[in-house]
């Protein structure tokens, strides 16, 4: 029968008792080892690892435990031969626990590599027993709200983690070779904007006055450019106040990356590079699995208006299809608009639900209504439209560009817009930004943007499409108190 946890929890604080007992150091403040676990291979290696014990069984006075570190996992055989009166010291370990050991490699009658233990050094007792398998942490709340445990029994849990920090690892590298620079931008705002989304509020005590966590990094990353950095990007931590869904969360991390004398062209030239990269970085191929599909990412990338998407796949005329019909589809398939009710964005509303889903190749929406593109460039020759791309792989949004607006007599009208639907109770329209619009007045030059969803990429790279999961400690409703 299965003892109470604050019994096992009891037994082990007397198994460290009795090792404070036997003269051993229970908290030593340092340990230096040799080898990560998994270059430990070669038999007849003096090898010197230290991990946590994630097994332990007992043969009479051979104990044989495994240890792991961050690179893998091996066997270690303690015997009473080897270690003498150290030897007292291994019966009262546990599986959590972290040792040093330093011991000859050599090979088992079954083939494993293991480690003969000369010398075990204490580091560390786990107080509180590690669930021995996964269904000992199988509910997915508990998971996620105690992370580190998810790591430590859920391998998958961590690959996916890890691919996460070389993705990242690999977006730096290729802006780099790209010349970019990677800066930084303020978090704590005193107006936000960037794009549209509701923020989050505070006080700064100090000063007495309201200030807001940053949406986006954007118009702080084009002061830049106007200050004279030609090509810049950030890995921004962004807070929107909105819904959690598999796709969302309010903090969430994105890139941003600017080009002085570029359009949207270039910007979806860069991207496509950029994906392709970390793709062959991660997974060694540029042919991958998103769903149930495969997707091929060599090759040109399609591009396709939003018009036309919206005549493709829904046999609509953008400029000719009545505002009643507009309506009576928005009905019929229960979509709502957000915010201020017009023509152009319940269109665009309407695409975003029903086509979106549908481009699981790698494709470029482009040339988007300027009702719906609050910083993007009028387009060089089509009325009403906006130099702006969106780029979908299975049937996800993987980024939102565009050539930007550098003309502040233009992005005040278009600033002043969003103050109408403000005030018309649309609380995600961006508010107007007068010091940017005094940065833009000194002169800037043309520039392409682009923002990338981190948490979004990942999940495209790794096939893995809940963002709880591809985050580190993803944000949960705090648990009830007991």
């Amino acid at each position: 029968m299965t003892k109470p946890i604050q019994q096992l929890i009891k037994i082990r604080r007397e198994k460290l008792e009795k090792l404070r007992q036997l003269g051993v150091e229970t908290d030593p403040p340092v340990y230096k080892r040799d080898h990560k676990i998994n270059k430990v291979k070669q038999v007849g290696l003096k090898a010197n690892v230290a991990g946590r014990i994630r097994g332990i069984r007992s043969h009479g006075k051979l104990v044989f435990f495994d240890l792991q570190d961050e690179s893998g996992q091996i066997q270690v055989l303690a015997s009473e031969t080897n270690l003498r009166q150290t030897y007292k010291m291994v019966k009262l370990l546990d599986i959590g626990d972290f040792v040093g050991v330093v011991g000859q490699v050599f090979e088992t009658k079954t083939k494993e590599i293991t480690i003969k233990a000369k010398e075990i050094t204490f580091l560390s007792k786990s107080l509180h027993p590690i669930p021995d398998t996964w269904y000992g942490l199988k509910d997915k709340e508990e998971r996620f709200r105690k992370r580190y445990l998810d790591l430590i029994l859920n391998p998958k849990a961590k690959q996916i983690l890890d691919k996460r920090w070389l993705i990242i690892k690999a977006i730096r590298q290729f802006l780099w070779q790209q010349d970019f620079k990677e800066v930084e931008t303020p978090v704590l705002q005193p107006l936000y904007g960037g794009t549209n989304a509701r923020p989050f509020t505070t006080k700064l005590n100090a000063l007495g006055v309201d200030m807001y966590l940053r949406i986006a990094p954007e118009l702080y990353l084009k002061r830049l450019v106007v200050g004279g950095y030609e090509r810049v990007f950030e890995i921004a931590r962004n807070f929107r106040n909105e819904g959690m869904d598999k796709s969302h969360q309010p903090e969430f991390t994105m890139i941003e990356f600017y080009e002085a004398y570029a359009d949207y062209f270039r910007m979806m030239e860069l991207v496509e590079g950029l994906i392709k990269y970390a793709a062959k970085q991660v997974n060694g191929s540029l042919v991958l699995e998103v769903g149930q599909d495969k997707i091929d990412l060599s090759g040109q990338w399609p591009k396709i208006t939003v018009d036309e998407a919206v005549k493709k796949y829904l046999n609509i005329d953008w400029h000719t299809i009545s505002d009643d019909e507009v309506k009576k589809l928005l009905d019929k398939h229960k979509i709502e608009v957000p915010g201020v009710y017009s023509k152009d964005k319940a269109l665009f509303t309407i695409y975003d639900h029903l086509i979106t889903p549908k481009l699981v190749e790698p494709t470029w929406v482009i040339d988007y209504p300027q009702e719906v593109s609050p910083l993007a460039k009028n387009h060089r020759s089509k009325k009403g439209r906006v130099e702006r791309f969106e780029g979908y792989i299975g049937g996800k949004e993987i980024c939102d560009g565009w050539s930007e607006i550098v003309s502040p007599i233009e992005q005040r009208r278009r600033f002043e817009k969003e103050q109408k639907n403000l005030k018309a109770g649309d609380d995600e329209a961006q508010p107007l930004d007068e010091d940017f619009l005094t940065a833009l007045s000194f002169g800037a030059p043309p520039m392409g943007g682009v923002g990338i969803g981190i948490d979004r990429l990942v999940m495209f790279l790794t096939n893995t499409w809940s963002i709880r999961e591809v985050i580190s400690f993803p944000l949960m409703k705090p648990a009830k108190q007991v």
